[in-house]
């Protein structure tokens, strides 16, 4: 799903701490000359692991994990996308009820809940690594138990097990962050959002050409391939140096550094390594309900908990709505997805691409919580518009806009919490909002599946409803700065 923690690394920390001499100042303004400068070396030089980060730049080793840590996130979103297509795919190899196929879909979130405090302290302990390293694993081998499942319990159970193994993901943007200079973490934002969207893109396009031939079950094997090729390359990736620094091992700390410097042609930097200052662990979810904050965070629960509702209700009701279609054209077959079906899906799905980019032209004119409210109502316009709308064009367009606009929502929730809470209390303040993520997307499948089964006015007017009361809510938020970062 999409990552709702972690996310916050990003904009966490935007201000480094200065350089404690002149010495470290003057060689990080000249890292970029290609000459070696004699260097005088004092015994109090220090540098921390972000600030030479920052004095390395972004440069070849950054596209190089960007790639890798971008087929995780790709992983994740067509694993979110491939939920879409069982649901009606099992009721034609199982005769399952909507009941069990909305279960297939809650599970995954259920057991992504469950996983991801393990896969913190595992990721903690052992490093970002090693961590990513066993996801990786493990999700490739229950995608795989899961497309030869011979029954709806095991297929259930095993696809449980993916989502716990899908918890880990967030510790791939905990990595990634870690190893930004401050002034792009803003940025790659936007990057890894593209990532999540040419995932859900390319899995389409493997349903288009696998479905017809190997159906479900050939798909979820293959659903795998982005995530095998991370496994297989993950010896190449390499830990955190912040995360060696924090835990004492300043040597391997600094070989990381050194290899960061070589990637990207820059000078390593001359000193003492100090590790990074870390928040406080003190801070506790309680804080988050102080007097002067408790307002804030519970307007933002909702309202990521509303923006999951609706993304992945959107994505499970695209594909009701073209199988429905089919179901009238069939009545006495079982159909699930034509190929003209994939091409429509392929078309709303490509809508999160110029939603994201959009998003951030608006944030720039209006600040996010204007825009967040302005798209809440498109997306509220957009669900009502589905309840009356009959044409195959109208509601591929209709989709089209309503899938984007809940794309761009979440760009800008994502850029916009972090910037609420003090800087002790934002990862522990994303931490609450991830929970609730979570939940609406456990609920929305009783909704897009169940009870627009038997009603399309009454699941589309529920989305409605949650998309109304969520620009309520986001229109008494705090104001925020002003622009994109």
């Amino acid at each position: 799903m999409r990552n709702f923690a972690h996310k916050m690394y990003y904009l966490n920390n935007e201000t480094a701490a200065l350089p404690s001499t002149v010495n470290f100042a003057q060689r990080e303004a000249h890292s970029s000359t290609l000459e070696l400068k004699t260097v005088s070396i004092n015994p109090d030089d220090t540098y921390t692991v972000q600030q030479a980060i920052n004095a390395f730049g972004f440069g070849w080793f950054h596209v190089k994990l960007s790639l890798l840590v971008g087929l995780c996130w790709m992983s994740d979103s067509m694993e979110m996308a491939i939920l879409s297509i069982l649901g009606p795919a099992l009721f034609c190899e199982w005769n399952v009820t909507k009941l069990q196929q909305a279960s297939v879909t809650t599970i995954v979130f259920l057991g992504m809940m469950l996983s991801s405090s393990f896969w913190t302290q595992l990721s903690n302990r052992y490093g970002r690594k090693s961590a990513l390293t066993l996801f990786g694993v493990l999700l490739v081998l229950y995608s795989i138990l899961s497309s030869v499942a011979p029954s709806y319990a095991w297929l259930l159970t095993l696809r449980g097990l993916v989502g716990f193994a899908i918890g880990c993901v967030p510790q791939s943007v905990t990595l990634y962050a870690e190893f930004l200079p401050t002034k792009h973490k803003g940025k790659c934002v936007v990057l890894m959002d593209c990532f999540w969207a040419l995932g859900a893109c390319f899995e389409v396009v493997l349903a288009l050409v696998v479905y017809p031939y190997y159906g479900w079950r050939g798909l979820l094997a293959l659903s795998a391939t982005p995530l095998l090729i991370f496994t297989l390359l993950s010896p190449w990736l390499s830990e955190s140096a912040r995360y060696y620094s924090y835990n004492g091992h300043n040597d391997k700390a600094i070989k990381v550094l050194e290899q960061i410097a070589h990637n990207n042609k820059r000078h390593m930097l001359m000193g003492r390594l100090m590790a990074d200052e870390e928040p406080s662990s003190t801070e506790s979810f309680r804080s988050l309900l102080s007097s002067n904050l408790y307002r804030t965070t519970i307007l933002l629960w909702f309202i990521w908990l509303a923006s999951a509702f609706c993304y992945y209700g959107l994505v499970l009701v695209t594909t009701e709505l073209l199988v429905a279609r089919n179901k009238e054209n069939n009545p006495n077959e079982c159909v699930t997805f034509m190929t003209s079906d994939f091409m429509d899906l392929l078309w709303i799905t490509l809508s999160e691409f110029p939603g994201i980019l959009i998003t951030i032209k608006v944030i720039k004119l209006f600040g996010k919580k204007r825009t967040i409210v302005l798209q809440y109502l498109v997306l509220v316009l957009c669900t009502l518009v589905l309840m009356s709308v009959t044409s195959r064009f109208s509601t591929s367009v209709t989709l089209f806009i309503a899938r984007g606009t809940i794309s761009g929502i979440f760009q800008a929730i994502y850029v916009y919490t972090p910037e609420i809470y003090p800087a002790a209390l934002r990862s522990v303040g994303v931490s609450g909002c991830s929970v609730l993520a979570r939940l609406g997307a456990m609920l929305t499948p009783f909704v897009a599946q169940v009870l627009m089964d038997s009603s399309k006015v009454q699941a589309m007017s529920t989305y409605a409803f949650v998309g109304l009361l969520a620009s309520i809510a986001c229109a008494f938020l705090p104001r925020e700065n002003v622009g994109y970062h």
